[in-house]
Order: C-alpha cells, then structure tokens, then sequence
C-alpha cells in the first residue's frame, strides 16, 4: 500500500476544499527555506512544532480568569486552547477550508499569553509602556519567531507565512484592534479560529463560573439565549445530576452558536460571490465569517450578564488586582538589579535590551511559577 505523500495530500486539497479555501502548495513559505517532508503538508508540520514547542506546555499552568492555585477544575490557557481548535475545525469542516491551516492558527493564539490572565498582559502593558509595548498577539507571534529553541539552523519554530499572519491579526474581543497592511477581509480560516476562541471563551468561562459558585442560573433568569438552552435541555426530561444538566446546557449554547456562524457565512459568502482566495482581498467587508444579527442581539444580553456577574465579581477583581502586584514587583525588582534574573534570561538583555528580555521572561512564566519567585524575593524564609 502506498503512503499518503504530501503531494497527495496537496492534490485532495484542490479537490475537496473550497475554492476560497487556503490550499497548502499556495503557501508564502517560510523566513528560513527547509526542504519539504515526503508526508506532512506545511500546515501539519507547523501544528506539529506548535505541539513540541516549550510555550505550548506551559499553557498548562497558566489561567484565563482563575488563577492556577484557586482550583485544578477550571479551564486553562491549554484547555482552552485544545476546545478552540475543536470549535474551530469543525466550523472550517463544514465550510470545506483548510483544517491544518484552521488547527495550527488556533493552537498557537494564545501562546504569547502572560500568567494570570488578562490581569498579567495589563500590567505588562502598563510597565512596558514606555519601553515599546506589550500585547500577547505580538508577543505570540514573538514567540515563534524569536525565542523558541528548537533548530540549529535558525531561532524560532519558522513556521508558514499564513500561521505567523493569524497569530499576529488574531481578535478576541480583549485584543486590540489593529489597522495595518490587509486590505479586505483575512484568510477565512484566521476568522474562524477568531469566532471559535470568542465561543469558547464566553461559555467555557460561563461553565467554570457556574461550578465555583460565583455565578448562579438565577444571574441569567431573563436572559433569552440561555432559557432557550434551558428549555431545550428540559424538553428532553433527562433525568440527570446538576452537574450534567448543566454541561447539556453550555453544550447547547455553543452548537447554536456554531450553527448559526456556519449557516451565516455561507450566507456571506454566497452574498459577496466570494469564489476564489483573490475575492477576499477585493471584498470592502472585513469580517466574513460573522453571527447573524439576531444571534449577535442574544449574545450581547448573555455577554453584558456574564461581564457583571463574572468579571467583575469581586473575588475576580481582587484576583486579578493580586496578580498584578505580583508581576509589578517582579518586574520592579528585576530592574533595579538585572543580575538577579536566571542566567539565560540575563543574557538576552545584551540582545533584547533589559526591559525587553525581563519583559520576555515575565510573560513566559506559568502562574505557579510566578507565584513561586514572588515568594522567593518577598517572604524571607522561603529558600531562594
């Protein structure tokens, strides 16, 4: 029996993708030129580096809106990783794009990520203010290209040109928005992956905030999209724990959600007569891949609900008020005496400058282990 060779691979693409669809032998390649694998397409192979890489590990220990120590239940930056990927392959199915290009954008988006959240990448920014910045998009897209130690031939994972563009041109609703070089709309692929992190993030924060008990179903009593998922769930007269029923519930919510985005870009795409990957550069919208109006009206409801109860919600904000001390004092410290970082962070100031590389290695750090300097520097029995 014959192998699946890459060739093979790239000729099955033009048959069964859309013609819209990024296709594999149409990439723009990589900084570094490397000689071609005889079975893995190049968006394979990116996947596969982002899998090996050292920052997608660490993705493990760092959190989104609980930090690490708070409870070993809640999402993390690595679950919450592996659950857009998902969302976001089965979306770029049913659209006939490119799954590879779709999996490997979607396990990288969040590599540039600090430890503790939002909370880190806002101090972060506040510190690096003057010192040329700080958002996870760009560092992500840093990452990749810099500070990755994988190859003797060059720095980085060297991955395609279309993995790099939607690590740097991703947007959450908690990114930046970012004006620059793109005219018309992205790769639809990069959307995708967009959406599904958007997905994912509401209602999977949505679930941890229900099983710590911060929020109640009484907070979303009123609130369309989520009785609509009650009733369809109580409609099927599961008899059932709370705990599953309430997995029914934010497994409603988001294939309600992932239908209507399939459902709505075709419609998108059926409407701009998007028949080729030049269309998209032509077209003057910039989003295709988008809810319709009426799932967008019912997600802003849950969305504003889930903002007031959740993210404000008092034990957050003083989580996230606590984990920005702690970055703000490590930086601080390291500032005032650089020589107290480890050595293969001290060396990289000679190359990045010193607010840079501590920058760097504060935003590499998992929560447990920020957690762990913090102690060493500032509790005086704690072996340093």
């Amino acid at each position: 029996m014959d192998i699946l060779s890459r060739t093979e691979i790239e000729k099955r693409e033009y048959e069964w993708l859309a013609p819209y669809a990024m296709k594999s032998a149409e990439t723009k390649g990589r900084q570094y030129k490397e000689k071609e694998h005889p079975y893995r397409s190049v968006y394979q192979r990116d996947r596969d580096r982002i899998v090996y890489s050292t920052a997608f590990r660490r993705l493990e220990y760092k959190t989104q809106v609980f930090v690490n120590h708070e409870g070993d239940y809640y999402r993390t930056r690595l679950t919450h990783t592996i659950e857009v990927a998902q969302i976001a392959r089965t979306i770029a199915r049913a659209l006939r794009l490119n799954e590879e290009l779709v999996e490997a954008i979607a396990l990288a988006h969040d590599l540039g990520h600090t430890p503790f959240g939002h909370a880190g990448e806002d101090i972060l920014a506040s510190l690096m203010a003057k010192h040329g910045g700080f958002d996870h998009n760009t560092h992500g897209l840093r990452v990749v290209d810099f500070l990755e130690k994988r190859y003797a031939a060059f720095n980085g994972l060297n991955l395609t040109q279309e993995v790099r563009r939607g690590i740097i041109r991703h947007a959450s609703p908690f990114d930046k928005k970012r004006s620059g070089d793109i005219k018309g709309a992205q790769l639809l692929e990069i959307q995708v992956v967009d959406i599904a992190d958007e997905i994912a993030y509401d209602n999977h924060d949505l679930d941890d905030g229900l099983k710590s008990g911060l929020l109640t179903e009484k907070d979303f009593e009123g609130i369309q999209m989520w009785e609509e998922a009650v009733t369809s769930v109580e409609k099927k007269n599961l008899n059932v724990d709370e705990e599953i029923r309430r997995s029914q519930i934010i497994r409603h919510l988001i294939d309600v959600q992932v239908t209507d985005i399939v459902d709505n870009a075709l419609k998108q795409i059926n409407k701009l007569r998007i028949n080729s990957l030049g269309c998209l550069s032509k077209t003057n919208t910039k989003k295709i891949v988008i809810f319709s109006e009426k799932m967008e009206c019912k997600r802003s409801s849950l969305k504003k609900n889930l903002k007031k109860k959740l993210y404000e919600h008092y034990r957050v904000v003083r989580m996230a008020n606590k984990a920005a001390r702690f970055l703000k004092s490590l930086f601080e410290i390291y500032c005032d005496n650089p020589k107290q970082l480890q050595p293969q962070a001290f060396e990289k100031i000679s190359t990045y400058g010193k607010y840079r590389a501590i920058c760097d290695y504060l935003a590499g750090m998992t929560d447990r282990y920020a957690l762990d300097q913090y102690k060493k520097f500032f509790e005086p029995y704690e072996r340093v």
